[in-house]
């Protein structure tokens, strides 16, 4: 029964890969898509003015600072963190409306909500003002309405949106199709643009972890990121943006609308001209768009909350891991961010504090780790990271949850994993508060559906970064995984600046705070049955398969009323701290059932997951 039910489901999906893939569009099929997108865009420019009728930014200033002092001889840029959702999408907002020439924005995620449709019609905005509008997302998990599409085609003229590695050279991926893919062409599917960038005017860019959709910016109302990005305004790091985004536009896994089946298929249909043009959305929460929208427009605010609050730093990187990665993934030449990654983490002498949703940490860096510990013992490895009850994938953390021992007593790492309802979600959500004129305390207890034995809107980490030293930081959009390093493109800013690094180490280190975070620390336990444990542990560990020796190294520690924090490796650490077990806070069996399974079967998996 079981090989019977297997072989359907083959059959099925080769089914599915044989209507897919059967009609690859012809060369004349395309050339009358592009003329008719040509035919029926709106050419109409609202503006003719030089300056394209932008809103005045107090960014201009700083660029024009930055290349006045980079002309003397030495790299000059401004930066900002930018941690709270809101404050960000406010941000982008404000820059999609102060450009004068050119606005280019790559994403892996573009959703079809409130946030994404607020950018697309900014975005469209401003292409009818008369600037060059470029968006390339991965196509995976963007937009995937081909009718939708094919109205963004023809919105105007100065406006163009392609997709990266589409599937079947398709926009959407039914869940058949999606089979297929994996059956047929698994190793191209499985690769994907994970770059996120907005570049305005090539002087000013924003990357790190934020995709287009309301989880990113504090408007979901079961589960929000407490994410990351960095805004860098500069000449230098402006040429490296437009560099990297110029590659993956015009590389070979990129497609037009007019490529597209499903689209191109629309966009000939006899009633497609029949269809209303691009007008601004339907919003789901039209009062919290509004109050974006309004401070977005709020020079004197934008000016105090962000430029005067800018860092003036020197030496900046934008690093973009090539398009062809995926195409030879044993070319390092293609893999500019990870091995720099790598390149730094081995000069750290004192200490690293990383922060990432998934602590699955891949061979090279596992390698560097332990040649760190050799070289210097006393370095400090702190790391923010999800718990089970915080993240979006249990199953990547099921792998985090399999190898806690090696991560602890090999490599030191002082672990500590985020809470689904922090204490401090208030300050770390300040600009919902802002602009929804309230208190989000009561919101992120209210609204919850997840398995959590308390009520509330999930918080989980979504940032990535890195500080080395007090002196190095790293933000952009790698996990600092094996996924990240050999299958995913990724980008973000290296910066070198001690001022900037101690901003985002105590960012970071707020994550990681007890009342932020549970601390995992090894289980006390008798000696000799401690030396029994361990052993049939790191047999269990090592197997590929059959993991399940549920007696782990490490679990989660509270810290305890009247404390005050230590290390985990500190004397007096259990008499300040209470187990609380291995998935405090999940309230579903079978989620711990699952991460059990996944801890035992999932070794083989980890580039996948």
């Amino acid at each position: 029964m079981h090989s019977l039910i297997r072989h359907l489901c083959i059959a099925v999906a080769l089914a599915a890969l044989t209507a897919s893939a059967g009609c690859t569009l012809s060369r004349e099929r395309v050339r009358r898509a592009d003329a008719t997108i040509l035919a029926q865009q709106d050419y109409a420019v609202s503006c003719p003015a030089t300056d394209r009728c932008a809103a005045d930014s107090p960014y201009r200033g700083l660029y024009a600072r930055a290349v006045e002092a980079t002309a003397s001889g030495k790299p000059a840029h401004y930066a900002n963190l930018l941690d709270t959702g809101a404050d960000s999408l406010a941000l982008r907002v404000h820059l999609i409306r102060s450009a004068r020439r050119s606005i280019d924005l790559q994403t892996f995620i573009f959703a079809e909500d409130d946030a994404g449709y607020l950018v697309l019609d900014e975005l469209i905005k401003a292409a009818r003002r008369g600037v060059r509008v470029r968006v390339l997302a991965d196509q995976l998990f963007s937009i995937d309405d081909d009718t939708l599409l094919a109205r963004l085609a023809r919105a105007h003229a100065n406006f163009e949106l392609r997709l990266y590695n589409p599937a079947f050279d398709k926009a959407a991926t039914p869940p058949l199709e999606f089979a297929a893919n994996i059956l047929c062409c698994f190793f191209r599917f499985n690769q994907r643009m994970h770059n996120k960038l907005l570049l305005i005017d090539d002087e000013t860019g924003i990357a790190g972890g934020r995709n287009y959709e309301n989880r990113y910016f504090d408007w979901d109302e079961e589960f929000d990121y407490r994410d990351r990005d960095v805004l860098v305004t500069g000449p230098m790091a402006g040429r490296q943006m437009h560099a990297s985004f110029e590659a993956f536009w015009t590389h070979e896994r990129t497609r037009t609308m007019s490529r597209l089946k499903d689209v191109n298929r629309r966009v000939l249909s006899p009633r497609a001209a029949e269809a209303a043009p691009w007008s601004t959305p339907h919003w789901a929460r039209p009062d919290r768009v509004a109050a974006l929208s309004a401070q977005a427009d709020d020079i004197a605010w934008i000016d105090a909350h962000f430029a005067k609050a800018a860092f003036p730093v020197g030496e900046v990187d934008y690093f973009s891991d090539s398009p062809d990665k995926p195409l030879d993934p044993a070319n390092s030449a293609d893999q500019a961010l990870t091995q720099h990654i790598i390149g730094l983490l081995d000069e750290a002498q004192r200490e690293i504090v990383m922060q990432t949703p998934y602590l699955v940490i891949s061979r090279p860096a596992r390698k560097v780790f332990r040649e760190l510990r050799h070289r210097h013992p006393e370095l400090r490895v702190i790391v923010s990271t999800n718990s089970l009850a915080a993240t979006d994938a249990f199953y990547v953390y099921a792998l985090s949850h399999k190898y806690k021992k090696r991560y602890i007593k090999d490599f030191h790492f002082e672990i500590h994993e985020f809470k689904p309802f922090p204490a401090d979600a208030r300050e770390m959500i300040i600009g919902y508060a802002a602009l929804a004129g309230g208190d989000t305390g009561d919101r992120y207890r209210k609204f919850d559906k997840t398995p959590l034995k308390s009520d509330g809107v999930r918080v989980g980490l979504h940032a990535k970064s890195i500080v080395i030293d007090g002196a190095v930081t790293l933000i952009g959009s790698h996990n600092f995984d094996p996924r990240s390093d050999n299958y995913n493109t990724e980008s973000g800013f290296i910066i070198h600046d001690v001022p900037f690094a101690r901003a985002l180490r105590a960012s970071i280190l707020r994550d990681a705070a007890p009342q932020n975070a549970w601390t995992i620390a090894k289980r006390p336990r008798p000696v000799f049955f401690e030396r029994i444990n361990n052993a049939i542990s790191d047999f269990s560990t090592a197997l590929p398969l059959f993991d399940f020796w549920p007696f782990r190294y490490a679990t989660s520690f509270e810290l305890k009323p009247g404390c005050e924090p230590r290390r985990a490796n500190a004397p007096d650490f259990y008499d300040c701290y209470e187990d609380v077990g291995d998935f405090p806070e999940v309230d579903l069996p079978l989620k711990t059932i699952y991460t059990r399974i996944v801890t035992a079967f999932g070794a083989g998996l980890v580039g996948i997951l």
